[in-house]
């Protein structure tokens, strides 16, 4: 049983980072048991798995209370569930729990008056114990959040479950609500116990590691958003009960979150990281042999564990930092598969970056092993800057923010000849299996008629049709500039490290046709949903004209005064030259969706 706190969202972090093939066969990973999306159910339990088909477009029904239903949207902050009922692909399912989820996503469509076009959270035992849709405890509906293609989740999990790697199930999801059409979403498994069952035998521990800046990019000292955790078994007061009410974040963490805002904020002299935003545990660093040392791993936790599993992790953790027994510490083939289909979608707001979240980790008998989670962001959403650094992403050092030496699940095992070897095999295999030959673009074609129509009659679309044709474009030709570049760090041609494409660019793949807002941004587009790009109307600034230093010195104002704008705040953002705007939207990331700016 999971048990979640209800929180508050601060994404104001987040502002600077504004500037398969069907058919194909999935190598599987050492310890995965069913990594097929349309193959037989591995178990009679797990009939769900025949059902979400990414071949086919899945039909999610909701019939509910249109009051309930209303304030729950107008309370969508609090993430609390309520009852409806649900038929998937023709079955019904009554009594079930369903709430809004996401981070930035949902932090941003609150403040946007114009949409509610929430991702969503089904558990189908929320109210009736014991209940699942053929095995399944519960699944998530997500909404494509600054993504005009509708594309690049599904693509991420096709992408990880080619080269082997234990993705959750997805498949698109065309969604009514009481009669009415709904949206066009993309259902995806919940990593949980059918999760588990599937594909680890229901064994191991597994973890959703979130910082305090982390879950939304919240200030130090904001409460985690939408996250779910179970307390440890010693301490668990019900085996059937989820908490659903609000909590406070624990007063000695909050203090220690809050002591020193300045290590939160960015550090300019090592790669423009934050400082503070992948702490207690999230980068799977090693610091000493205290638990609440890893907080953010263990107050995380989607299983039950006790303090024998918490010291077991943590071994495990110091024997990564000193590169000890890493067959037996890290499973390294699973790693490593994982990281080369990270880097191909150059997808940065996960472990590789400073928000050191949306990543999921396994542990079993001491072996740590990732698993992928929220890939919205994927082919350049967040943190790439240009279509060039995109393009050219590096295979050799694929994290954002932060050095290797900070991510040591993945900068360790690059460390050793063998397996650097191995993740390039892993890239050529996904360039040979997956790109070569317009395969890329073959695919992106096939997805894209398959899901047209529904795009087009998509009521709360955050972007419009000629829009996703648009964007389509520009999908195919980044995808197919990607792979050579890819192909050319493997060869040798191309310059596979940061340090070594800063000494030489003369050899990077030219990616000046490639139009990386049509893509999708990370506040909208400018003409979405209600005619203020979807969630960008009450989202993220516009960043037009600041550099991403000018964003940091901001943040740092902002967090100084907390949250309040001043009159003396206003001059000196107006220095940096901040917009009304801007200064206005940071106020309501800062405050809950509320401006504090004094008139």
């Amino acid at each position: 049983m999971v048990y979640r706190k209800s929180t508050w969202v601060i994404c104001l972090s987040l502002a600077i980072a504004v500037t398969t093939l069907t058919g194909c066969e999935a190598t599987k990973s050492s310890n995965s048991k069913a990594n097929s999306q349309s193959g037989e159910a591995t178990t009679a339990s797990l009939d769900y798995v025949n059902e979400i088909d990414k071949n086919k477009i899945m039909t999610f029904a909701i019939t509910v209370d249109q009051a309930k239903w209303k304030e729950m949207l107008d309370n969508a902050a609090d993430e609390e569930y309520i009852s409806a009922d649900v038929t998937i692909n023709g079955t019904t399912i009554k009594n079930v729990g369903i709430r809004p989820k996401g981070n930035s996503s949902l932090s941003s469509i609150v403040r946007d008056g114009d949409t509610d076009r929430y991702s969503f959270k089904i558990k189908f035992d929320e109210y009736v114990e014991g209940q699942t849709w053929q095995g399944l405890d519960k699944i998530v509906l997500n909404n494509n959040f600054s993504d005009a293609t509708s594309l690049k989740e599904y693509l991420s999990y096709d992408m990880m479950s080619y080269i082997g790697v234990d993705a959750p199930l997805y498949s698109f999801a065309d969604i009514s609500l009481n009669g009415q059409k709904w949206g066009f979403y993309l259902a995806v498994e919940d990593m949980d116990s059918s999760y588990l069952e599937r594909t680890h035998d229901d064994e191991g521990e597994l973890y959703k590691p979130e910082s305090a800046m982390g879950g939304g990019g919240q200030f130090p000292g904001g409460a985690k958003d939408g996250q779910e955790s179970s307390p440890p078994k010693e301490a668990a007061t019900s085996g059937t009960t989820e908490v659903a009410a609000a909590t406070a974040p624990d007063k000695t963490q909050q203090t220690q979150q809050t002591q020193n805002p300045a290590q939160a904020m960015p550090d300019r002299k090592n790669g423009g990281g934050m400082k503070g935003m992948a702490n207690n545990g999230v980068s799977l660093q090693y610091t000493d042999d205290k638990i609440t040392s890893y907080s953010a791993i263990f107050d995380n936790a989607e299983t039950k564990t006790d303090q024998a599993d918490q010291q077991r992790l943590i071994e495990a953790l110091k024997n990564l930092s000193e590169g000890k027994d890493l067959e037996t510490t890290v499973d390294v083939d699973a790693v490593l598969r994982y990281f080369a289909a990270n880097a191909v979608v150059v997808n940065l707001d996960n472990y590789v970056s400073n928000m050191g979240h949306n990543y999921y980790l396994y542990e079993n008998e001491g072996q740590l092993s990732i698993l992928p989670w929220d890939y919205n962001l994927a082919f350049g959403g967040f943190q790439s800057g240009s279509a060039s650094n995109v393009v050219n992403f590096p295979i050799d050092t694929p994290v954002s923010g932060v050095s290797l030496e900070e991510r040591p699940l993945l900068g360790k095992l690059l460390e050793v000849p063998e397996y650097q070897e191995k993740y390039h095999a892993y890239l050529q295999e996904i360039m040979n299996g997956y790109f070569a030959d317009g395969k890329f673009e073959q695919t992106v074609d096939r997805l894209s008629t398959m899901i047209s129509d529904y795009v087009k009659n998509d009521p709360t679309a955050f972007y419009d049709y000629d829009k996703f044709q648009a964007a389509i474009v520009e999908l195919k030709e980044l995808g197919a500039l990607r792979a050579k570049s890819i192909q050319g760090q493997l060869d040798g041609t191309i310059p596979s490290t940061t340090e070594a494409q800063k000494a030489d660019s003369s050899k990077l793949i030219d990616a000046s046709t490639v139009d990386m807002q049509a893509l999708g941004t990370q506040g909208g587009g400018k003409e979405g949903a209600g005619g203020k790009g979807g969630p960008g109307g009450g989202g993220f600034p516009d960043m037009s004209g600041l550099d991403q230093d000018v964003m940091q010195q901001a943040m740092q104002i902002i967090q100084d005064a907390g949250g309040n704008i001043t009159d003396e705040v206003k001059t000196k953002l107006t220095a940096l030259g901040l917009t009304e705007e801007q200064m206005t939207q940071f106020s309501q990331m800062r405050n809950g969706g509320r401006p504090n700016i004094s008139k």
